[in-house]
């Protein structure tokens, strides 16, 4: 036994050794070490980098998951297996579905790819036995590298595996594709790996950071301007540091504004004339909010920007978010779940998980009173299907369908006075 773990150590030595990415002069990580990255370290403390990815984030969560099958009578709800109890209810005992979809959502936009660990267990029976997805858990997505075996080192040649490092309890692990769900942006040039848009929009996103920073500096500094102390003579650099430190103490702060500053005799106090007005500053600070917000596909509306909006035109540039932004988003999302989680033969018969989008294209009550209405009138909709989707109970003899009796085929137009009154 203790020949066999300790083969098992070399084997993960070796593994180790193998899968450890090698620092480059442009590596992020290396440089902070060093002391030399010009990155900032809160990048998400940007105002509208931060509205943006908890726009998406949120969007993504509070739609839930559907299950479905398509049969030869149309698609109808599928019987529920254990991934998608799993996804109804909770994807791990620490996470409610919500919590899980917008972590997931946060990781892929601000890193670029987000990345789920499917752990299964094989269930022995009688006769055999299957394979059942016990729990779904969230790898981060700093501590995860993707790794393709050219070698052939691990199984057949050109094979994706994933290398998650655990910083709480320092072991590593190495995954096959099958067993983690890999979702990334749309900006991608190998198709494996997605970039994140803060890489992208890194000037932009620094220049929004420095002037959120110097706003912070003016108010701190009680909106003082910088001022020019004029005097004759000559004082030597301690006393003058000792001077300027005095007078700021009067000067700075919010709870000096509005108070006299005292000023030695035969010195002028004069102030820097600085408008933010001729700077253009809320401009271009408005233009930068724009920029980062137009990157993540989020709309003006949706970061406060109300200039060419209204109340009518809101919920139509709601279904264009949707339609620009969300749909290639959910349809991702679909397209990773289905072939992750879903056995082949529960493809082959037809089944599908989806994203309700229907949760964020609500309307308001009277419109959408009047859409069932309609659906219920002209046989759409039976009236309990319309009930279920205002979460109202069932009805005995609301499951039939009903519709206006003078309504006739096409093809039956005319034949009214035929024999038989067909």
């Amino acid at each position: 036994m203790n020949v066999i773990e300790r083969v098992k150590g070399v084997i993960k030595n070796v593994i180790s050794r193998i899968t450890r990415p090698a620092a480059g002069a442009d590596d992020e990580k290396l440089l902070e070490w060093l002391g030399i990255s010009g990155t900032p370290k809160k990048l998400i403390s940007e105002i509208t980098y931060f509205t943006c990815l908890k726009m998406l984030s949120e969007t993504l969560a509070k739609m839930p998951i559907k299950f479905y099958q398509q049969t030869e009578a149309g698609t109808e709800r599928a019987e529920p297996n254990a991934a998608y109890e799993l996804l109804k209810t909770r994807p791990n005992p620490q996470m409610t579905p919500t919590t899980f979809w917008g972590t997931v959502e946060n990781n892929r936009n601000h890193y670029g790819n987000a990345y789920v660990w499917i752990r299964r267990e094989f269930v022995r029976k009688k006769y055999g036995g299957e394979i059942t997805t016990k729990d779904l858990w969230i790898m981060p997505s700093n501590d995860t590298t993707i790794l393709i075996d050219d070698a052939g080192v691990f199984g057949a040649t050109g094979d994706m595996y994933y290398w998650y490092s655990d910083k709480y309890s320092g072991e590593s692990y190495i995954f096959p594709s099958a067993d983690v769900m890999h979702f990334k942006t749309s900006f991608s040039f190998d198709g494996l790996s997605g970039a994140p848009v803060r890489d992208i929009l890194k000037a932009t996103i620094e220049g929004g950071l420095q002037s959120q920073t110097f706003m912070n500096n003016l108010y701190k500094g009680g909106m003082t301007a910088r001022a020019a102390l004029q005097y004759t003579g000559d004082l030597n650099p301690k006393l003058e540091r000792e001077l300027i430190k005095k007078l700021e103490g009067y000067a700075n702060g919010a709870n000096n504004a509005g108070k006299f500053i005292p000023i030695p005799i035969g010195m002028k106090l004069e102030p820097l004339n600085i408008k933010l007005t001729d700077g253009q500053f809320f401009e271009l600070k408005k233009y930068t909010a724009l920029q980062i917000a137009g990157a993540f596909g989020i709309k003006p509306n949706q970061i406060n920007d109300y200039e060419k909006s209204s109340y009518a035109n809101s919920e139509m540039q709601n279904i264009t978010f949707y339609i620009d932004t969300e749909l290639y988003i959910l349809k991702q999302y679909e397209e990773e779940i289905n072939y992750k989680l879903l056995q082949p033969s529960e493809t082959q018969q037809g089944k599908y998980f989806k994203f309700n989008e229907g949760v964020i294209l609500r309307t308001d009550a009277k419109s959408q009173a009047t859409i069932l209405t309609g659906y219920v009138q002209n046989g759409i909709y039976t009236q309990n299907e319309a009930r279920e989707y205002l979460n109202m109970p069932r009805k005995p003899g609301g499951d039939d369908l009903v519709c206006n009796g003078n309504y006739v085929k096409v093809a039956q137009i005319g034949q009214g006075g035929e024999k038989g009154g067909k």
